[in-house]
């Protein structure tokens, strides 16, 4: 048995905490995986909510969505992962979230997440995450700029307070390169 990669590792941390009838995020949809994990999760009764800047990956994931039949619980909106606030108000809590930062995997490299607009997602998805829910960020960092994204979520995360939240680190560190590793954040 093999130590699971951080991605991977993922799905297990959410779905310790994610069940039928929850809302969750998606704040990067990419090529969909999270989208139909987290639509799986929730069940027919709960809502995903989708974001993602580019057209070729609210495609893919819309397409992995109508394959699987879990379109009806999923929300697909193209903006901006800083703009979640805006689909929330009327949401009290979410049971999780995940963002996969860096570029979309096949996909045009030159388009990136951002330090700045990460960490305003963050903060508002904090402020309506659950007791127990889990904020999971799958950091990729080896691109022109994802070193900064990197450094910033590392240190905003070093200083949430430890009465309201626990935050785990895990990743391979004898990977060459940049391996991809993975912060989640559980509100207490």
């Amino acid at each position: 048995m093999n130590l699971p990669n951080a991605l991977a590792y993922s799905h297990t941390l959410l779905g310790e905490c994610v069940g039928p009838g929850d809302t969750v995020v998606d704040a990067t949809v990419g090529n969909g995986h999270d989208t139909v994990f987290l639509a799986n999760q929730v069940g027919p009764t709960g809502h995903v909510i989708g974001f993602d800047v580019q057209d070729a990956a609210l495609n893919a994931t819309q397409t992995q969505l109508t394959l699987t039949g879990l379109s009806p619980q999923v929300d697909l909106h193209a903006t901006g992962h800083e703009h979640v606030g805006d689909y929330l108000d009327d949401i009290v809590s979410i049971a999780g979230a995940i963002f996969n930062l860096g570029y979309l995997p096949g996909g045009d490299k030159s388009v990136v997440t951002q330090a700045a607009t990460t960490l305003t997602a963050v903060k508002t998805l904090l402020q309506h995450l659950r007791r127990g829910g889990r904020l999971i960020l799958v950091v990729y960092s080896g691109h022109p700029g994802g070193m900064d994204e990197r450094n910033a979520v590392v240190d905003f995360c070093q200083k949430l307070p430890q009465k309201t939240y626990q935050v785990l680190q895990y990743g391979f560190i004898n990977q060459i390169h940049h391996p991809p590793f993975l912060l989640a954040i559980e509100r207490r």
